[in-house]
């Protein structure tokens, strides 16, 4: 059965991709025939899931990185690239969280926030992307949030950080046009993962009341955005760029 056009062989990268929607749009990848690198604050997860790919027949590799540090991406890039050729694919996935009001919040978590959620994507993507451009093609998908989009009680600066990824990527689709290269992001809703128990753990019922607030009736769950995702980065959505895609079971709906 043939898959998305042009994934097999490509190398990607994915940040955070050692758990949640990381580590399934990893998974998606591999299967895909894609070559798959995953850069994550946590090498032990990292390594153990790009061993599960490796034992299902995937390629993949993990690489114990913090996106906050450039230098260290610089690294783990030029590594990755050396084993795996020519990296086609970049999915800014890694992010953080803590849920406050704002008026209660300090500015060391401000910080915190704004490092890994604003400033990580920042330097992976400036990193490839010279990458990118060198090479004339690459297809480039951050992970933002509806936060961004409409916002999100308790997660200010989260929001901030994820709408001003999302125009990053609008900006960036124009700067790189030319040279072949196309931006594009995706917006999850509320997703079942270890970072959504850990922001909703001091609001007893908040998952429940989303399920009744989604169309779906459902929390989004790690495999629902790999598909998306995949065919962004494929050559089947190579005339799509600057575009921004809510995935949240129509909690939010965009014309």
């Amino acid at each position: 059965m043939a898959g998305m056009r042009g994934l097999r062989d490509k190398p990607v990268i994915v940040t955070g991709g050692g758990s949640g929607i990381g580590r399934a749009i990893a998974g998606r990848l591999a299967a895909e025939g894609a070559v798959v690198g995953i850069l994550d604050i946590n090498g032990q997860a990292a390594e153990a899931a790009a061993s599960a790919l490796r034992e299902t027949g995937g390629r993949a590799s993990g690489y114990e990185v913090d996106i906050v540090d450039y230098e260290a991406v610089a690294r783990a890039v030029d590594s990755f690239e050396t084993a795996a050729g020519p990296i086609g694919g970049l999915v800014n996935n890694a992010g953080w969280d803590k849920a406050v009001r704002f008026v209660d919040s300090d500015r060391d978590l401000w910080r915190k926030v704004i490092d890994i959620n604003l400033w990580g994507p920042l330097n992976v993507t400036h990193v490839v992307l010279k990458k990118m451009v060198k090479h004339g093609k690459g297809h480039v998908v951050s992970i933002a949030s509806d936060a961004g989009r409409v916002g999100s009680s308790g997660e200010a600066v989260y929001s901030a950080c994820k709408g001003g990824i999302a125009a990053f990527g609008k900006t960036l689709a124009r700067e790189v046009a030319r040279q072949g290269i196309v931006f594009n992001t995706v917006c999850p809703g509320p997703t079942d993962t270890p970072l959504f128990a850990t922001v909703s753990e001091s609001a007893a019922g908040l998952a429940e009341a989303l399920k009744k607030a989604i169309p779906l009736r459902r929390l989004g769950q790690p495999d629902d955005y790999p598909g998306i995702v995949c065919f962004l980065l494929s050559d089947d959505a190579s005339f799509i760029t600057g575009q921004t895609i809510s995935v949240s079971g129509g909690l939010t709906m965009h014309g």
